[in-house]
């Protein structure tokens, strides 16, 4: 569930019901194979409901289940705190390679 796929397609049906194609334009990068896999994923794990309709063309949407929805909000949360601490995480990470480089010379 932690991969780039996964929160971008969590993110974009957290906006609403979409078809695939509607996810395929809207997530750019993203191979009609690899989209299907992870709508899958999701669909197993419980995070996106799949309603299929009986028409010509066929028509599946894609929905976030309540499941989904609380799964999104904790990485949203996740996503506000880097946003936050990313200075205090580059900083971080500057001070702690400096030393090593100094060590090397």
């Amino acid at each position: 569930m932690g991969d780039r796929w996964t929160v971008l397609v969590l993110h974009e049906l957290a906006l609403g019901t979409l078809r695939f194609g509607e996810l395929r334009k809207r997530i750019e990068d993203i191979s009609p194979r690899m989209l299907s896999q992870t709508l899958r994923q999701l669909e197993e794990d419980g995070l996106v409901g799949r309603e299929v309709f009986a028409s010509v063309p066929p028509r599946v949407d894609y929905t976030l289940t309540g499941l989904g929805e609380s799964f999104f909000q904790s990485i949203q949360t996740m996503l506000q705190w880097a946003v936050q601490n990313q200075e205090a995480v580059h900083a971080a990470r500057r001070a702690y390679v400096a030393p090593k480089a100094i060590a090397a010379k």
